[in-house]
């Protein structure tokens, strides 16, 4: 099969064949149609995360948001057949520990991710373990080029709302308008809440206002959390940091009013090293909450597919283009120099 594959970080991905996946007895092969270029993907790629063990053995295929076909299944496999249109969560559950056991499989103690911890969906075909467990059957009307658009950002922002119990009504601001921040924007609005988008690209915010944003901050110019205590008189109810840098982690939280929640979606970069200082007594003295959010349980699923199958949500208007495989190269170079506006999906292999 044709793959594209990181052979030395920050250097170009290579396109080559390579030997197709086998399944084992409990797995699947799944024919990829469309495959999501994830900044996820851009940070395997530069070497980053060894602070928490997510630096790639080399060479890998990488890719974890893709949706595709089942075109050959291990002979334990009970729930999946020839044919059936699936996707995966990023993140690889083993379906046996006590966290698969209460529902949340996304902090499995066994818990890997495609395209860091083995071969992802850059490839025609994909090797999905535990089958059974871990592919999630897509509704009629949900496509593969949605189901990748849903795949990390899209399931990431959505659970990152769930976990910040946002209420209709409620302020939410949303550091970076990115990706992830995009799709946070879309469902959180799309569950009634009000939103205000923070980034330092006017173009970037010109999008979240069209995702439903209510209000923007560009933090180039304004004092965030000035800024949003402006806007909501008094302080988002919930904020949501989408990008993992000292700053807009600090600006999210600052930004809170009394009693408020702020959620951690995005992972820090090599200048943080997963460590941010907080200002503590203010969250004692506010009561405010930190939470953390990791991409979507299994289980979530359900919810996620039927509010997109009913057109509530709509992640494919965060899609900016299709690509091929072999512009994989291209999208990367653009992300080093932050001038990609949303999805990239590679659907021509």
């Amino acid at each position: 099969m044709k793959a594209a594959r990181i052979v030395e970080h920050r250097q170009p991905l290579q396109i080559e064949e390579v030997p197709d996946p086998t399944p084992g007895p409990h797995d699947a092969v799944v024919r990829v149609q469309a495959s999501g270029i994830c900044r996820s993907d851009w940070h395997a790629w530069m070497g980053d995360w060894s602070w928490i063990g997510l630096t790639p053995e080399l060479p890998i295929i990488p890719g974890h948001e893709f949706g595709g076909e089942v075109v050959e299944v291990g002979h334990e496999v009970r729930s999946f057949r020839l044919g059936d249109r699936v996707t995966v969560p990023f993140h690889y559950a083993c379906g046996h520990c006590e966290y698969c056991h209460s529902g949340v499989p996304n902090l499995c103690l066994d818990t890997r991710v495609y395209g860091i911890s083995w071969d992802g969906g850059y490839a025609e075909y994909v090797l999905v373990r535990n089958a059974d467990f871990n592919l999630i059957r897509l509704p009629e009307s949900v496509d593969a080029l949605t189901a990748a658009a849903i795949g990390c950002r899209y399931m990431t922002g959505y659970h990152g709302v769930m976990r910040g119990n946002v209420k209709p009504g409620q302020w939410v601001a949303v550091q970076g308008a990115g990706g992830v921040g995009l799709s946070a924007i879309q469902v959180a609005t799309a569950v009634g809440a009000q939103v205000i988008a923070v980034d330092i690209d006017d173009e970037k915010l010109e999008k979240a206002r069209q995702e439903g944003a209510v209000a923007v901050v560009n933090a180039r110019r304004d004092n965030v959390p000035e800024a949003i205590r402006e806007i909501t008189q008094g302080g988002a109810h919930v904020g949501i940091d989408a990008l993992g840098v000292r700053e807009t982690v600090l600006n999210s939280v600052l930004s809170l009013r009394k009693g408020g929640r702020h959620v951690q979606i995005g992972l820090t970069t090599a200048e943080e090293g997963g460590i941010v200082g907080l200002p503590i007594d203010a969250i004692t003295a506010m009561e405010l909450e930190i939470v953390g959010s990791l991409g979507n349980p299994h289980p979530k699923y359900t919810g996620l597919l039927q509010l997109v199958a009913s057109g509530r949500l709509r992640p494919t208007t965060l899609v900016e283009r299709q690509v091929s495989l072999d512009d994989v190269n291209e999208v990367f170079q653009n992300m080093t120099e932050f001038r990609t506006r949303g999805f990239n999906i590679i659907t021509r292999f």
